[in-house]
């Protein structure tokens, strides 16, 4: 482990992935384990960090460690408070929170709040916007259970608004009326169109909701279908409610995995919106490394 320099840890709700970077900031090994929050038994957060990553750091007490995500929740190892929008990577690295009796800090999370006085919140997300290159104002869509939409001009983030589209997804199509009628069959590319196109109709997304069970009904959309266009009606919501938010034109960076991107993706082109994608990954260890960088941790 000589060549190590800085141990980065993405924790969040249900996996933990993991970076050992190289002293030019080069990930030399990453680590995905499933021991997120959810799993942690009686808050034993360090033996679970041990358990999974101890290997990098023995031999050399001192070396640093940078956490972000869910870690640093009410329910995380140690919670790291909040700061407030406007900020950049500077910011982060001036406010990161020491995890007492360790020599670990995790990055703080981010508060925003929207135009009816309402708080929003991410943990994790800043870190990933950390490591996108700046490019004057932007746009960004990182997709997930819960979504985020934020504006970014230069290298500060400036606000932002969280969808709980994901979750609703799951909810729906495991718990509630439309559960007993979707079944598990080929992936509907018309189907998740439809749901989108459907999403611009008026009524709303409540009435629209009831809609997919009528559409069933009277077999207009097939059990097979009915989850993806489902899908496409909630995240053509989505879209469309970010995108009016924000009166935004021009380009969208979409951030994440590729299970989590296409659909967004997929979405947006379709809406005739102009993309550039993002590995999350990759992201998550560049910002890791970037707010290191601006906090001392490392040369």
């Amino acid at each position: 482990m000589d060549e190590t320099a800085l141990i980065g840890v993405d924790w969040g709700t249900t996996n933990a992935r993991a970076f050992r970077y190289d002293a030019q900031g080069t990930v030399v090994e990453t680590r995905h384990r499933g021991c997120g929050l959810l799993q942690i038994v009686d808050g034993d957060w360090e033996t679970t960090f041990l358990k999974n990553f101890g290997d990098w750091t023995n031999g050399a007490p001192d070396l640093p460690v940078l956490l972000c995500g869910m870690v640093g929740s009410q329910q995380g190892w140690s919670e790291a408070p909040y700061v407030e929008c406007p900020l950049d990577i500077s910011t982060l690295a001036e406010n990161l929170h020491p995890i007492t009796g360790t020599d670990y800090c995790i990055v703080p999370g981010v508060r925003t709040i929207d135009g009816c006085g309402v708080p929003d919140v991410m943990r994790g997300e800043e870190t990933q916007l950390a490591g996108l290159d700046p490019q004057g104002l932007q746009l960004v869509c990182l997709p997930g259970t819960h979504s985020k939409w934020v504006q970014i001009a230069g290298e500060s983030v400036t606000g932002f608004q969280t969808y709980m589209t994901g979750e609703l997804f799951k909810l729906l199509s495991e718990h509630s009326i439309l559960a007993r009628t979707q079944t598990k069959g080929p992936s509907s590319h018309e189907a998740f169109l439809l749901g989108v196109d459907h999403s611009k109709r008026d009524g709303g997304l409540l009435h629209q909701l009831f809609g997919v069970r009528g559409l069933r009904l009277f077999d207009q959309l097939t059990g097979d279908a009915q989850g993806d266009y489902l899908s496409g009606l909630l995240i053509g919501h989505e879209i469309r409610s970010a995108l009016d938010a924000t009166s935004a034109a021009g380009m969208v960076t979409v951030v994440g995995a590729k299970e989590l991107t296409s659909r967004y993706v997929t979405a947006m082109e379709y809406m005739g919106r102009s993309i550039i994608v993002t590995d999350g990954e990759q992201a998550a260890s560049r910002g890791l490394w970037r707010i290191a960088q601006q906090a001392g941790m490392i040369a």
